[in-house]
Formats: structure tokens, sequence, C-alpha cells
């Protein structure tokens, strides 16, 4: 069972930035595909990004530009990159990964995100 914990989370000012990080526990996060969601209050869970095993980069199309995902291997990590945030930006981020695409297998618990006006 993979176990995945975020952090980085917290308030920020509209126009800001923040890096989420996600470490994943095992020895072959290597091989899993890892992604970032998010949901806000009464809304449903959204795709935000998502990086292959092999590290190709896959966004939803109103984040591109803004969001960049990536992964260290060594350190069992996905991070998200947020900057020029919004207050719509603001939701519960979570980490997420798979073996095969089509089936995200395992969850983080999440970490909220603020963004002040």
């Amino acid at each position: 069972q993979v176990q995945l914990v975020e952090s980085g989370g917290g308030l920020v000012q509209a126009g800001g930035s923040l890096r989420l990080s996600c470490v994943a526990s095992g020895r072959t996060f290597s091989s899993y595909g890892m992604g970032w969601f998010r949901q806000a209050p009464g809304k449903e869970r959204e795709f935000v990004a998502r990086i292959s095993a092999g590290g190709a980069t896959y966004y939803t199309d109103s984040l591109k530009g803004r969001f960049t995902i990536s992964r260290d291997n060594a350190k069992n990590t996905v991070y998200l990159q947020m900057n020029s945030l919004k207050p719509e930006d603001t939701a519960v981020y979570l980490c997420a990964g798979y073996v095969q695409y089509g089936t995200w297998g395992f969850w983080g618990q999440g970490t909220q995100v603020t963004v002040s006006s």
C-alpha cells in the first residue's frame, strides 16, 4: 500500500506563489504516474495536472502556464509549483498516483490552499 503525504499549503495573497510537495512511501515511486487534483467547497473534485513515470506532463487547460508539475524520483516526491494565484484557486489540493493511467489507485489526505483577494 502506497502512502502519500502532502505539504506546502497555506494562506497566500492573490498574485503569490506556493509549491506543494507530496512524498510517497515505497521503493517503486519511479514506476508510478503521479498527479494533483483539487476540490473547492461545494464543488466536485477537479483534475489539475499529472506526470507520467517517464516524465511527460499534462495539465487542465485553464491552469496551463501558471501551474507546473514535476517529480524527483530520488526523493519519492512530486511537486506542484503554483504561480499567479487567484482566489478561485482556493481548494484542498490532493496528490494521487497510478500504476496504469485511468485508475488512480492511491490518494493523499490533501493540503489546504487559501488565496486571499
